[in-house]
């Protein structure tokens, strides 16, 4: 295993879950040494609930020869032993930032952050585009050089509004896309298209305080902690794998209005948690839970 700072220029990450068996990470490793790579960090977690087996790879190719034809190389040389040990995998280079499509509302505290976090290289992505229901953040998405796409959702045009996002997606290469507080309901259908690829945040009442004004709610009730989930979207409402949650202690003594500000401030940075760790390959799906390799 090498050091960080020693690592040459082609870096990969390796992901990979799969059921749990003897000979796993001796196979993962003794690939990397067979083909030239040296391990810059390895995180791996066997789930005894489930039998299933995950890890996560980072890892550096010295042989000129793979760094000149990238990751295409590796996964074909790798899927043998993919294949043996019946493993869901992939491998990415570990500089690609990922390109992400922001969808929101009218409330653009998560897609301000997250903008702003992409712009200084806080966050490792690429913001592809920003979608909306509303004209509300077109000049905020101009002002970052961020192409805005106006789509109108009714109970009508509603099929019609996820094809033209689908088409966004497609033509923009996006990877991963966002809800940074959107506030329509995304179809089953289109949770099928892009499992795994969408990400939500929300304040973390539910199943209680649900509809509108839910910190007016939480305070009526005099709650002592406000909180926010970052979960990938599934067919099942707000009932995704979860990926990030904050939580910050209030007193009696906040109004409903300080509460909004909290409430705003935990979801920027649940949600930008979340958003980086699954840029970086560090999430892995389990069921209805996630891995999550720091």
């Amino acid at each position: 295993m090498c050091d960080a700072g020693a690592v040459s220029d082609a870096q990969f990450v390796l992901t990979l879950s799969c059921p749990d068996k003897q000979g796993i990470v001796h196979a993962v490793s003794s690939y990397l040494f067979m083909t030239g790579c040296n391990i810059v960090d390895s995180q791996q977690f066997g789930d005894q609930d489930t039998g299933l087996f995950f890890m996560r790879v980072h890892f550096s190719v010295e042989s000129t020869g793979y760094a000149a034809e990238g990751a295409d190389k590796l996964r074909a040389s790798f899927t043998a032993i993919g294949d043996s040990f019946r493993m869901d995998w992939q491998i990415h280079p570990a500089d690609q930032r990922m390109r992400v499509l922001i969808m929101v509302s009218k409330f653009g505290h998560c897609l301000n952050d997250l903008l702003f976090r992409s712009s200084t290289n806080a966050l490792p992505v690429e913001i592809a585009a920003v979608v909306s229901n509303h004209r509300d953040f077109e000049e905020l998405s101009g002002s970052y050089g961020v192409p805005f796409h106006h789509l109108p959702v009714t109970r009508d045009t509603k099929a019609e509004a996820e094809a033209a996002l689908l088409a966004v997606v497609e033509d923009s290469g996006t990877e991963l896309v966002v809800l940074a507080r959107y506030m329509q309901v995304i179809s089953d259908d289109l949770c099928k298209r892009l499992p795994g690829r969408i990400i939500n945040i929300h304040h973390s009442f539910l199943p209680s305080f649900k509809g509108a004004k839910p910190y007016h709610q939480a305070h009526a009730r005099g709650v002592k902690l406000i909180g926010a989930t970052a979960h990938y979207v599934t067919a099942d409402l707000d009932e995704g794998p979860i990926i990030e949650q904050e939580v910050e202690r209030v007193s009696h003594g906040v109004t409903p209005e300080q509460l909004v500000g909290i409430g705003r401030d935990v979801e920027c940075q649940a949600l930008a948690r979340a958003v980086k760790w699954h840029s970086e390959h560090r999430v892995l799906i389990n069921g209805t839970r996630t891995v999550v390799f720091s």
